[in-house]
């Protein structure tokens, strides 16, 4: 039934309430997107949860980002990589090279989303973070940890012990 139709059967009470529900839940995802904002110094995989969950957690397809540090771990910048389908993205090294070195990063944090809900790292996974380790210490840089996103919670790397 189309929306149009479907409002033009509620009662006046009824229509008020949706309005309110879906303006409330505007107000949450913005809010998320504005306290996402604020992190500006990483000192744990959380921060990184907290700083990227907003723009990506929850959605159907997958995206790889990369947040670039600088020497006191504070966010330079953050931006999406790739966005790929259900079940995988691309992740081009040299976009990720290239981007530090612009940026004069001296850290990086790999982050991605399951949208199936897993939080099991692939062996893909595994091994575009062993790529882009080798590729980065030659230039100074240290990856400094990988995140997988995946409905309200996720796997860290560094935390796991397998960075």
């Amino acid at each position: 039934m189309p929306v149009h139709s479907f409002l033009e059967n509620c009662t006046f009470v009824e229509t008020g309430k949706a309005v309110t529900i879906a303006a409330a839940l505007e107000m949450g995802r913005r809010r998320r997107g504005e306290e996402a904002q604020k992190v500006t110094k990483v000192s744990a995989s959380k921060d990184v949860f907290e700083l990227l969950y907003p723009l990506m957690g929850e959605l159907q397809h997958e995206e790889f980002w990369i947040v670039y540090l600088n020497n006191s771990n504070k966010v330079i910048h953050k931006s999406q990589l790739s966005k790929g389908g259900i079940t995988g993205t691309l992740v081009d090294v040299r976009l990720v090279l290239k981007q530090a070195l612009d940026l004069g990063a001296v850290g990086i944090i790999l982050a991605h989303n399951h949208p199936s809900g897993t939080l099991k790292p692939s062996t893909a996974d595994k091994q575009i973070t062993q790529k882009l380790k080798k590729a980065v210490e030659a230039l100074d840089i240290k990856i400094l940890d990988h995140l997988i996103l995946a409905q309200h919670h996720y796997f860290s790397f560094a935390d796991q012990g397998i960075l």
